[in-house]
């Protein structure tokens, strides 16, 4: 069997030699307040410009808000848009009777398909409260009209070409500005706006807001 043999010097002499002390908290040097300092051979700078974080209120982050430009109690902007047979209708067409304005992204999209049919079910409930139902998104009316018969919606869907119309609204974006809003007004039989109503997620709720105001109107 082989036999290690270790040189005549101890094991922990070796290491001493080896391993260099680990200076004490005494004898290093404190880092000076200027903007360069030595620190064992390494040089730091520091940056007296820096904000240095503040406890005042003013650095806490704030949720961003999103003020449309109509409000409740206001007359909104008039309009005249081509509906899905092509003809023009103008918002002054419903003055006289409750009107139900509901802006939605765009055809066919998951959402806005289950508030469409979700109004479509509805109907009947709008009527005998004496309202109209009238949707409002950038497609076209050819896309308007293939989409009212696919799924027989009974009401009005206007094609607000550029999104003028949501824009003079002020009907806010949704995720990031990346995703026109889902929003809907109520007028009552003078035009005044009597509710606003933003949920982008839960589209049947529109249905359930306008119906438990206009019962009321």
């Amino acid at each position: 069997m082989a036999s290690l043999f270790l040189p005549k010097h101890s094991l922990p002499s070796l290491l001493s030699t080896q391993i260099p002390k680990t200076p004490s908290l005494h004898s290093l040097p404190l880092v000076s307040k200027s903007s360069h300092s030595q620190f064992y051979g390494l040089t730091f700078s520091s940056s007296p410009s820096l904000p240095l974080p503040s406890s005042s209120s003013s650095s806490s982050p704030k949720k961003a808000s999103i003020f449309a430009k109509v409000s409740k109690g206001q007359v909104p902007p008039p309009f005249t848009l081509k509906d899905q047979d092509g003809k023009t209708v103008s918002l002054s067409k419903f003055k006289g009777k409750p009107v139900v304005v509901y802006f939605y992204p765009a055809d066919e999209t998951p959402g806005c398909t289950k508030q469409a049919c979700a109004f479509r079910d509805s109907y009947e409930k709008f009527k005998k409260a004496g309202a109209e139902v009238v949707g409002i998104s950038g497609d076209d009316p050819s896309s308007h009209k293939a989409f009212a018969k696919k799924y027989r919606l009974p009401f009005t869907l206007l094609s607000d070409d550029g999104n003028k119309v949501r824009k003079d609204w002020g009907v806010p974006a949704d995720l990031f500005g990346t995703l026109p809003g889902r929003q809907t007004y109520v007028l009552d039989k003078k035009g005044v706006v009597q509710l606003i109503y933003n949920n982008q997620f839960q589209p049947e709720k529109h249905i359930d807001e306008t119906l438990k105001l206009l019962q009321t109107l």
